[in-house]
């Protein structure tokens, strides 16, 4: 168990550094910077005029499926790197399923785009 902690070591000391230069910066940053905030600093800021409208506006629904549609497929393309990496390794049953796996997502987005998910107004 010594040994194990021995191996650690290096780490923690690693951490303890970053955390404590990390406080540092940031109080000499409080402590030489000058805070003296104005009216102007302290204003809303949107895109260079005042905001017109309610920043608690809900979005609609249609953004969010957007949004999903490309977590999922960017997620799907994260699973083809290693998988293509090793192919060689895995064999027919690793491609078949594969090609499964890519079967099932084209039947969602299909079943998206035919449900109109993807159309914007």
């Amino acid at each position: 168990m010594e040994e194990l902690l021995r191996e650690y070591l290096p780490i923690l000391m690693f951490l303890g550094v970053a955390i404590g230069l990390a406080g540092v910066i940031v109080l000499a940053s409080l402590i030489v910077a000058r805070q003296n905030p104005d009216a102007e600093k302290l204003s809303p800021y949107e895109c260079g005029f005042e905001p017109f409208g309610d920043a608690r506006k809900q979005f609609d629904v249609r953004f969010y499926l957007v949004a999903i549609l490309f977590i999922i497929f960017d997620l799907e393309v994260a699973f083809l790197f290693p998988w293509a990496v090793s192919l060689g390794d895995i064999g027919v049953f690793g491609f078949w399923s594969m090609v499964v796996f890519l079967g099932v997502l084209t039947v969602g987005f299909v079943y998206e785009w035919k449900k109109g998910a993807l159309e914007w107004e």
